[in-house]
């Protein structure tokens, strides 16, 4: 085997994903692991640009780091290594959290040629992963968008109210809905209507701690919960994910973008399921009254 097989031969047998890039940041090496973590093949980015927005990488305030922010530009800029926790855009359209780390790669006279970098799943969004196959064992999963289901998401809320009121261990609930969701069903049919439910799903799975439970509500309604979060906790979360879902994007049949609404609602104790999650309807109907892709906290 030639030198350069065998050097690529061992990238591609990597768990990170690694790839290349020259000065232009044109993409010059893609390893397997990177098409297992992005859902893109080699054939699919070599030649191309990052600053095509290909990965669209954002930090987790949804801004795009491409253009201004980028990883890779900086370290060719200024020769030095670093890392970042940033969201990739996936093929299928959702964000996958992952962490970044660059070098720079210098020719033999001296001058920077190009960067490379490598990237792994954030561990708290493999650890919800695992969660989700555990649940798949005892009916509690949403086929759909493989989430957990209402039944699963009522049980643990009811535990963790107990829990509140039991031992004062803050908690609270996130109710998210998709904005103008029955427009997309309308202009392009329930099959890209699934589609942008399973990407909202996976992108708001990717935006909360391994230890919050994201789940499917009914239709286009999410619902979050959130342990040992006071209330600022709980609008930070829900900030992030309204960002992120809003930089998220379906690219078939056409480019396809929705945003999200959410109602926050910290648990109180003595509240029943019934009473959080009131709370929280109401703030989501204030939400969606500031004209979508916003959030509502405030108690009414």
């Amino acid at each position: 085997m030639a030198g350069k097989e065998m050097y690529e031969a061992l990238l591609d047998g990597l768990f990170e994903g690694v790839y290349f890039v020259d000065r232009d940041r044109r993409i010059t090496f893609w390893n397997k692991a990177a098409l297992r973590i992005t859902g893109y093949a080699s054939a699919d980015v070599v030649g191309r640009s990052c600053r095509e927005g290909l990965l669209c990488h954002v930090d987790d305030s949804g801004k795009h780091l491409c253009d201004e922010g980028c990883p890779l530009a900086a370290t060719m800029e200024d020769r030095l290594s670093r890392e970042a926790h940033v969201f990739v855009r996936h093929a299928d359209g959702h964000r996958v959290p992952v962490r970044v780390a660059c070098a720079p790669i210098v020719g033999e006279s001296g001058e920077v040629v190009g960067a490379v970098e490598s990237f792994f799943e954030d561990a708290e969004w493999r650890g919800a992963a695992e969660r989700v196959k555990e649940l798949e064992k005892y009916a509690f999963i949403d086929v759909l968008t493989e989430l957990p289901n209402r039944r699963h998401l009522e049980q643990q809320i009811s535990s963790k109210l107990e829990e509140l009121t039991r031992y004062g261990w803050p908690c609270g609930i996130l109710l998210i809905d998709i904005d103008n969701f029955k427009q997309v069903n309308d202009a392009y049919g329930h099959a890209v209507g699934d589609a942008v439910l399973k990407m909202v799903a996976r992108t708001l799975q990717g935006g909360v701690r391994s230890f919050d439970l994201v789940g499917r509500w009914g239709g286009e309604e999410f619902l979050a919960l959130l342990t040992n979060a006071p209330g600022e906790i709980l609008v930070v979360v829900a900030e992030r994910m309204r960002a992120l879902v809003a930089a998220s994007g379906l690219r078939e049949p056409d480019e396809i973008a929705v945003t999200i609404s959410i109602g926050v609602a910290a648990a109180k104790p003595g509240d029943s399921i019934a009473d959080v999650t009131r709370r929280a309807d109401e703030n989501l109907y204030r939400a969606k009254g500031l004209g979508r892709n916003a959030v509502w906290a405030s108690e009414p």
